[in-house]
């Protein structure tokens, strides 16, 4: 290297030494939570069954150890998996062999310190794992604070830390945000009534980039990065309002009325519009600008799981199982159709393809098609389903349970042709 002036060389090593790794994740991976654009939509070019169960299109079946709702997380040969085990009081990660779905190793990241009391459709380990390609990282509520940790892929804890007080009382719901992978940073946000934040952390180092304050009001949803009007922002929504933040400094940019204090869905745009859906107190789906305009709204919930935006129209099967198409500029209602509910899962698009499970794993396929309703099958997988599938190198990855109580067992599925 030339010699330079002592100022920039200061630069360049400081810039070195606390400058992330690269994210290196490839087009075969799902490396985080609603996959690898953050929309739900599966790359491009993918075949992959509309018809499967255990008995047909079955690549392979393994059983999970504990009790989780995160989606799988698929990097290289390595599917993660966050789960908690409710009798040990431990919350660890698995890994699994991508080809086999053999386990490879299972760490324990916290023991005890799990809250007294969690909504009876929640999980100790609802978060869904993000990954850089290099690192493992994962959200737990544990010891009255949000607990995030980064793991080698040969399963050790590289670092782990408190990311900030959650200490919910009015609601004892639990917690389930997903990280937010992007940049040099693992991005967390955390929502409850005596004060909620958004925080930036490097991902080499656990150290504290940023920290933005939210709304005191309980909260669920998981950050996403999109492009609205050309810049690239974080996305979150909930505390009665929809906001975009600066990803540099995590300074709020603009904010607009949103449906609900609480929502547990991930916002979802087209780039120009941000579509944001909730159901307490209120129930309500809206459209807005980064203006903070409200563009359209209509009456239905989609209270869990995120909706899904292509080609101009918005698809969500809601709380009650009820599948609709909107019109993304105007809200303009273009069919319905009543399949089952109830709902936790997000729509995963596959071409033009939609794989939505409900909450008695029964899995809808169907066409994204603002014409018509059109229904390719419907699917068993197991008696419960409340984690996302994942979509990936030509692969299914799902994630159910059998039996109830002490007889309860976690499966996951790969299905391929």
């Amino acid at each position: 290297m030339k010699s330079l002036p002592v100022v920039l060389l200061l630069l360049y090593v400081r810039s070195t030494l606390f400058a992330a790794d690269p994210i290196v994740v490839s087009d075969s991976d799902w490396p985080w939570w609603r996959g690898p654009t953050r929309d739900g939509k599966a790359l491009a070019g993918q075949k992959v069954p509309v018809r499967f169960g255990p008995q047909q299109n079955v690549i392979w079946k393994v059983p999970v150890n504990g009790r989780g709702h995160g989606s799988p997380t698929v990097v290289g040969n390595t599917i993660f998996l966050s789960t908690a085990d409710e009798v040990k009081r431990t919350q660890s990660v698995i890994a699994l062999e991508r080809r086999t779905g053999k386990q490879c190793w299972e760490t324990v990241v916290n023991r005890g310190a799990f809250p007294e009391k969690i909504h009876r459709n929640n999980t100790h380990a609802s978060a869904t794992i993000g990954s850089d390609g290099k690192r493992a990282f994962v959200i737990f509520y544990n010891n009255n604070g949000i607990q995030l940790a980064a793991l080698n892929f040969d399963g050790s804890v590289l670092w782990e830390k408190q990311a900030g007080t959650f200490f919910p009382q009015k609601y004892e719901f639990g917690y389930g945000a997903s990280p937010l992978i992007h940049g040099d940073h693992v991005i967390v946000a955390a929502d409850y009534e005596k004060g909620g934040f958004l925080a930036a952390f490097d991902r080499n180092t656990g150290r504290e980039a940023w920290r933005s304050k939210r709304k005191a009001m309980t909260n669920y949803a998981s950050p996403v990065v999109a492009t609205i009007a050309g810049k690239e922002q974080i996305l979150l929504g909930g505390n009665m309002s929809v906001n975009g933040y600066d990803l540099a400094s995590g300074n709020e940019l603009w904010s607009a009325p949103g449906p609900s204090k609480a929502t547990c869905a991930s916002l979802v745009t087209d780039g120009v519009l941000i579509f944001s859906s909730g159901g307490f107190p209120e129930k309500f789906t809206v459209a807005v600008n980064s203006s903070g305009q409200e563009v359209w709204r209509n009456n239905q919930k989609s209270y869990e799981q995120s909706m899904l935006w292509h080609d101009g129209f918005l698809y969500t099967i809601t709380d009650a199982g009820i599948a609709y198409c909107w019109r993304g500029n105007d809200g303009k209602e273009m069919w319905r159709q009543r399949l089952k509910g109830p709902v936790s899962a997000s729509p995963v698009l596959v071409g033009d393809v939609i794989y939505q499970c409900n909450e008695k794993g029964t899995f809808f396929v169907f066409k994204a098609n603002p014409e018509r309703f059109e229904l390719l099958s419907e699917n068993q997988v197991g008696e419960s389903s409340f984690a996302t599938l994942s979509v990936c190198g030509g692969r299914i990855y799902v994630r159910v349970a059998v039996g109830s109580g002490g007889t309860r067992e976690e499966m996951l599925y790969c299905f391929g042709e």
